[in-house]
Parts: C-alpha cells; structure tokens; sequence
C-alpha cells in the first residue's frame, strides 16, 4: 500500500484544448498514455493516487463524462482535488459528486479521507500570479495593487475552506496530516503565506500542489524541506507523467 500524487492532467477526450503549451509541446503529446503506462507500472489497486487539480477542459459535467472514465480506469483509489480550471465543480456541491461517484472516485473539499493513521486534508488555495512590472533584466520593479487585494480576499476564502478539512479530520480523531493544495502555497514575492502557516499550526509533515507548468515555473514556490516540513511540486509535466510517490 502505498499513497501517490500529480497534478494537471488537462484531459479533453470531449472538450478543446485550451493551452497553447498543451496543444504544441512534444512533452504533452500522448501524456494520457504515458501516465496510464506509468502508474500501471509503479501502482498496485491498494495504492492511492491524490489528483491535485486541473483534471479536465470540460466546463460541464457532461463533457466530462470521458475523462472521468480514463480516472476511473487507473490503478488504487483515486481522490480528486479541485483545480482552477475545474469548472464543472460547484464546491458548494462537493457532496453530490461523492454520492454520484461513490464507489469510484472521491471528490477532496471541505473533508478529509484517510490513508492510514493519517489525515489528507485539502483545498484548491490561491496565490497571487500577477501582474508583475519588471525592467529589462527580468527584476519584478512592482505588482498591481488591486489585483493583489483581490487576490487577498481569495487566499481568505481558500484558507476557510482548508480549515473545515482540518476541523472535520480533527473531529475523527486525526493528528497526522498531509495538506494537498493546487495552487502553490506561496507565490514568487513570498516566502510564507497563510496556507505555510496553516501547515506549521497543524504539524503538517508534507505540502503537495501543482499548477507550476514548465521548467521556468517549477521553482516558484518552495520545494524540500522548510520547518520540518516536505514540499513538493507534482505538476504532471514536472513529474514526466510518472505519479509522485508520497508516503509507503
């Protein structure tokens, strides 16, 4: 038994790709195979396999209905994170997706599933992306305001969110917890936010997020250890398409 996490698929067997990068990178060119191929390879049906967000371009659930499948077709238990672009969940209707997929797969959001005598808690987060002003050199000279403050008022709602996760693992007895997150847990500007925090005050031992596509994002936020805790990037191009194993 083994626990494993990636991020990003964006499938689209019944929608349009739309990513630029997606539709012309070599990189991305079959990767639904290549991940299929590669967790049959490493996955047992006892593992668990996190999808930190970004699962699919279907705006609703009916054009959904494909990609869904391939999930579903993948070895262990599959949890499912919400990401930017996962517009076909309401979050508010987190609970309908659970008793619609029961048996299938299991939607993360406002609640925790266990993996041994741990918690995985979770929520989309936030960060802000944006715009920044910089020089000829590349040096971030300012940011825009208004959009930062925006950007404030949605980390709030995220970390509200992540506390109901805590709080619902909490009630069952958890004090061992992985966080997953899918956006990273700080932007380029920081080097903490409200989501590190929230990690340190529950003794988390290990962040997981995605979102950071191509090399020149991969070392946007924190990766390694930081306060004696393990972040770790599982965008599905940073991985190559192969899952992430985080816990035996």
């Amino acid at each position: 038994m083994a626990l494993y996490a990636i991020g990003d698929l964006h499938l689209s067997f019944q929608s349009e790709i739309k990513s630029e990068a997606q539709r012309d990178s070599k990189l991305w060119q079959g990767h639904e195979e290549r991940f299929l191929k590669n967790c049959r390879q490493v996955m047992n049906e006892d593992d668990t396999l996190v999808l930190v967000g970004d699962h699919t371009w279907g705006g609703r659930l009916p054009y959904c209905e494909k990609d869904f499948e391939y999930i579903e077709s993948l070895p262990g238990r599959k949890i499912l994170l919400r990401g930017n672009h996962d517009h076909f969940w309401d979050p508010k209707k987190t609970s309908r997706l659970n008793e619609q997929f029961e048996g299938k797969l299991h939607f993360l959001q406002n609640n925790y599933f266990a993996y041994k005598d741990y918690a995985l808690v979770g929520t989309k987060g936030y960060c802000f992306e944006g715009p920044f002003y910089v020089d000829a050199r590349g040096n971030i000279l300012d940011f825009d305001r208004k959009e930062a403050t925006h950007a404030a008022s949605l980390v709030g709602r995220e970390t509200e969110r992540l506390q109901k996760s805590f709080d619902a693992a909490t009630a069952d007895g958890y004090s061992k917890f992985i966080m997953f997150l899918h956006y990273p847990p700080t932007n380029i500007l920081e080097t903490n936010s409200a989501f590190t925090k929230m990690a340190e005050q529950n003794h988390v031992e290990q962040v997981v997020y995605a979102h950071c596509h191509g090399e020149a994002r991969f070392f946007d936020s924190i990766r390694g250890k930081k306060r004696g805790i393990l972040y770790t990037l599982v965008s599905g191009d940073c991985l190559r398409w192969r899952p992430q194993k985080i816990l035996d």
